[in-house]
């Protein structure tokens, strides 16, 4: 069980790439850790190798799109270690789609299973606690691609868009509770996500890197923040670009890989 002086993080998606680095984050800076992914084995190898005090972290199994599992994960949570102070909704996907195949409508409605749904979901045990307790942050992951979308990135493109809009709803109906609400919007950040992408990713992060930065968007409760900076200024000019413009620009870019290729 741990302190209750000890601040708390849940996090999803803690099996790799930005969750695992936003966890150990968190480690260093003397939170404790639930961390929450369908791969537990993967979670409990990395513990074991970076050495963390097993009396600082407990591992949840769920797939976030299976509503029961997360709340379950969530309600486990609270019963073990306690109310968090942040929760990080960071598992996602992103999969490329053609809305020709028919096969690729399913692409979509798993993205936004996860994306989607799945982050509401991870939210939904612990707003009405943390109201209650008057404090806390959740974190809703979005990405710099939710600005605009790109062939052949319709699904993650939408998924990351509702990503803004719920986060924002949700911040103002928590306003006046003492809980804020964060959005994040990653740019490109090195992890098996991205490592497949055949187009350019300029201002390519570690995720070490954007995990320090996030920490701190975090802790300052800042309501949207692009990381790293200068993809927020790119995408903001790209939003401004008229649409023709944009559309001659981006004729021919590289798609995002399709499920199986």
């Amino acid at each position: 069980m741990a302190s209750t002086q000890t601040p708390l993080l849940f996090v999803t998606g803690a099996s790799s790439g930005i969750g695992q680095a936003l966890a150990m984050r968190f480690y260093d800076a003397g939170y404790d850790l639930a961390l929450v992914a369908r791969r537990t084995a993967e979670i409990e190898a990395w513990a074991a190798a970076r050495q963390l005090d097993p009396r600082r972290w407990r591992v949840y199994g769920a797939d976030v799109a299976e509503f029961d599992a997360i709340v379950s994960a969530g309600a486990a949570c609270i019963a073990e270690q306690g109310l968090p102070d942040v929760v990080i909704a960071n598992a996602g996907v992103s999969i490329g789609m053609d809305t020709a195949v028919r096969g690729d409508l399913d692409v979509m409605a798993r993205t936004f299973a996860i994306n989607n749904l799945g982050l509401a979901a991870t939210f939904h045990p612990f707003v009405a606690a943390m109201a209650a307790r008057g404090s806390g942050r959740l974190v809703g992951i979005g990405s710099v691609a939710a600005i605009r979308g790109l062939p052949g990135h319709g699904a993650y493109c939408a998924s990351k868009a509702g990503v803004v809009a719920y986060c924002e709803s949700l911040r103002g109906e928590m306003n006046a509770s003492g809980v804020k609400v964060v959005t994040l919007g990653p740019g490109y950040v090195d992890t098996p996500l991205t490592q497949g992408n055949r187009y350019a990713m300029p201002f390519l992060l570690q995720p070490a890197e954007f995990a320090d930065r996030a920490f701190r968007a975090i802790q300052a409760g800042t309501s949207y923040r692009v990381i790293p900076w200068q993809m927020g200024v790119v995408a903001k000019l790209m939003r401004m670009l008229p649409n023709p413009l944009f559309d001659r620009l981006f004729k021919g870019r590289g798609r995002k890989r399709r499920q199986g290729e």
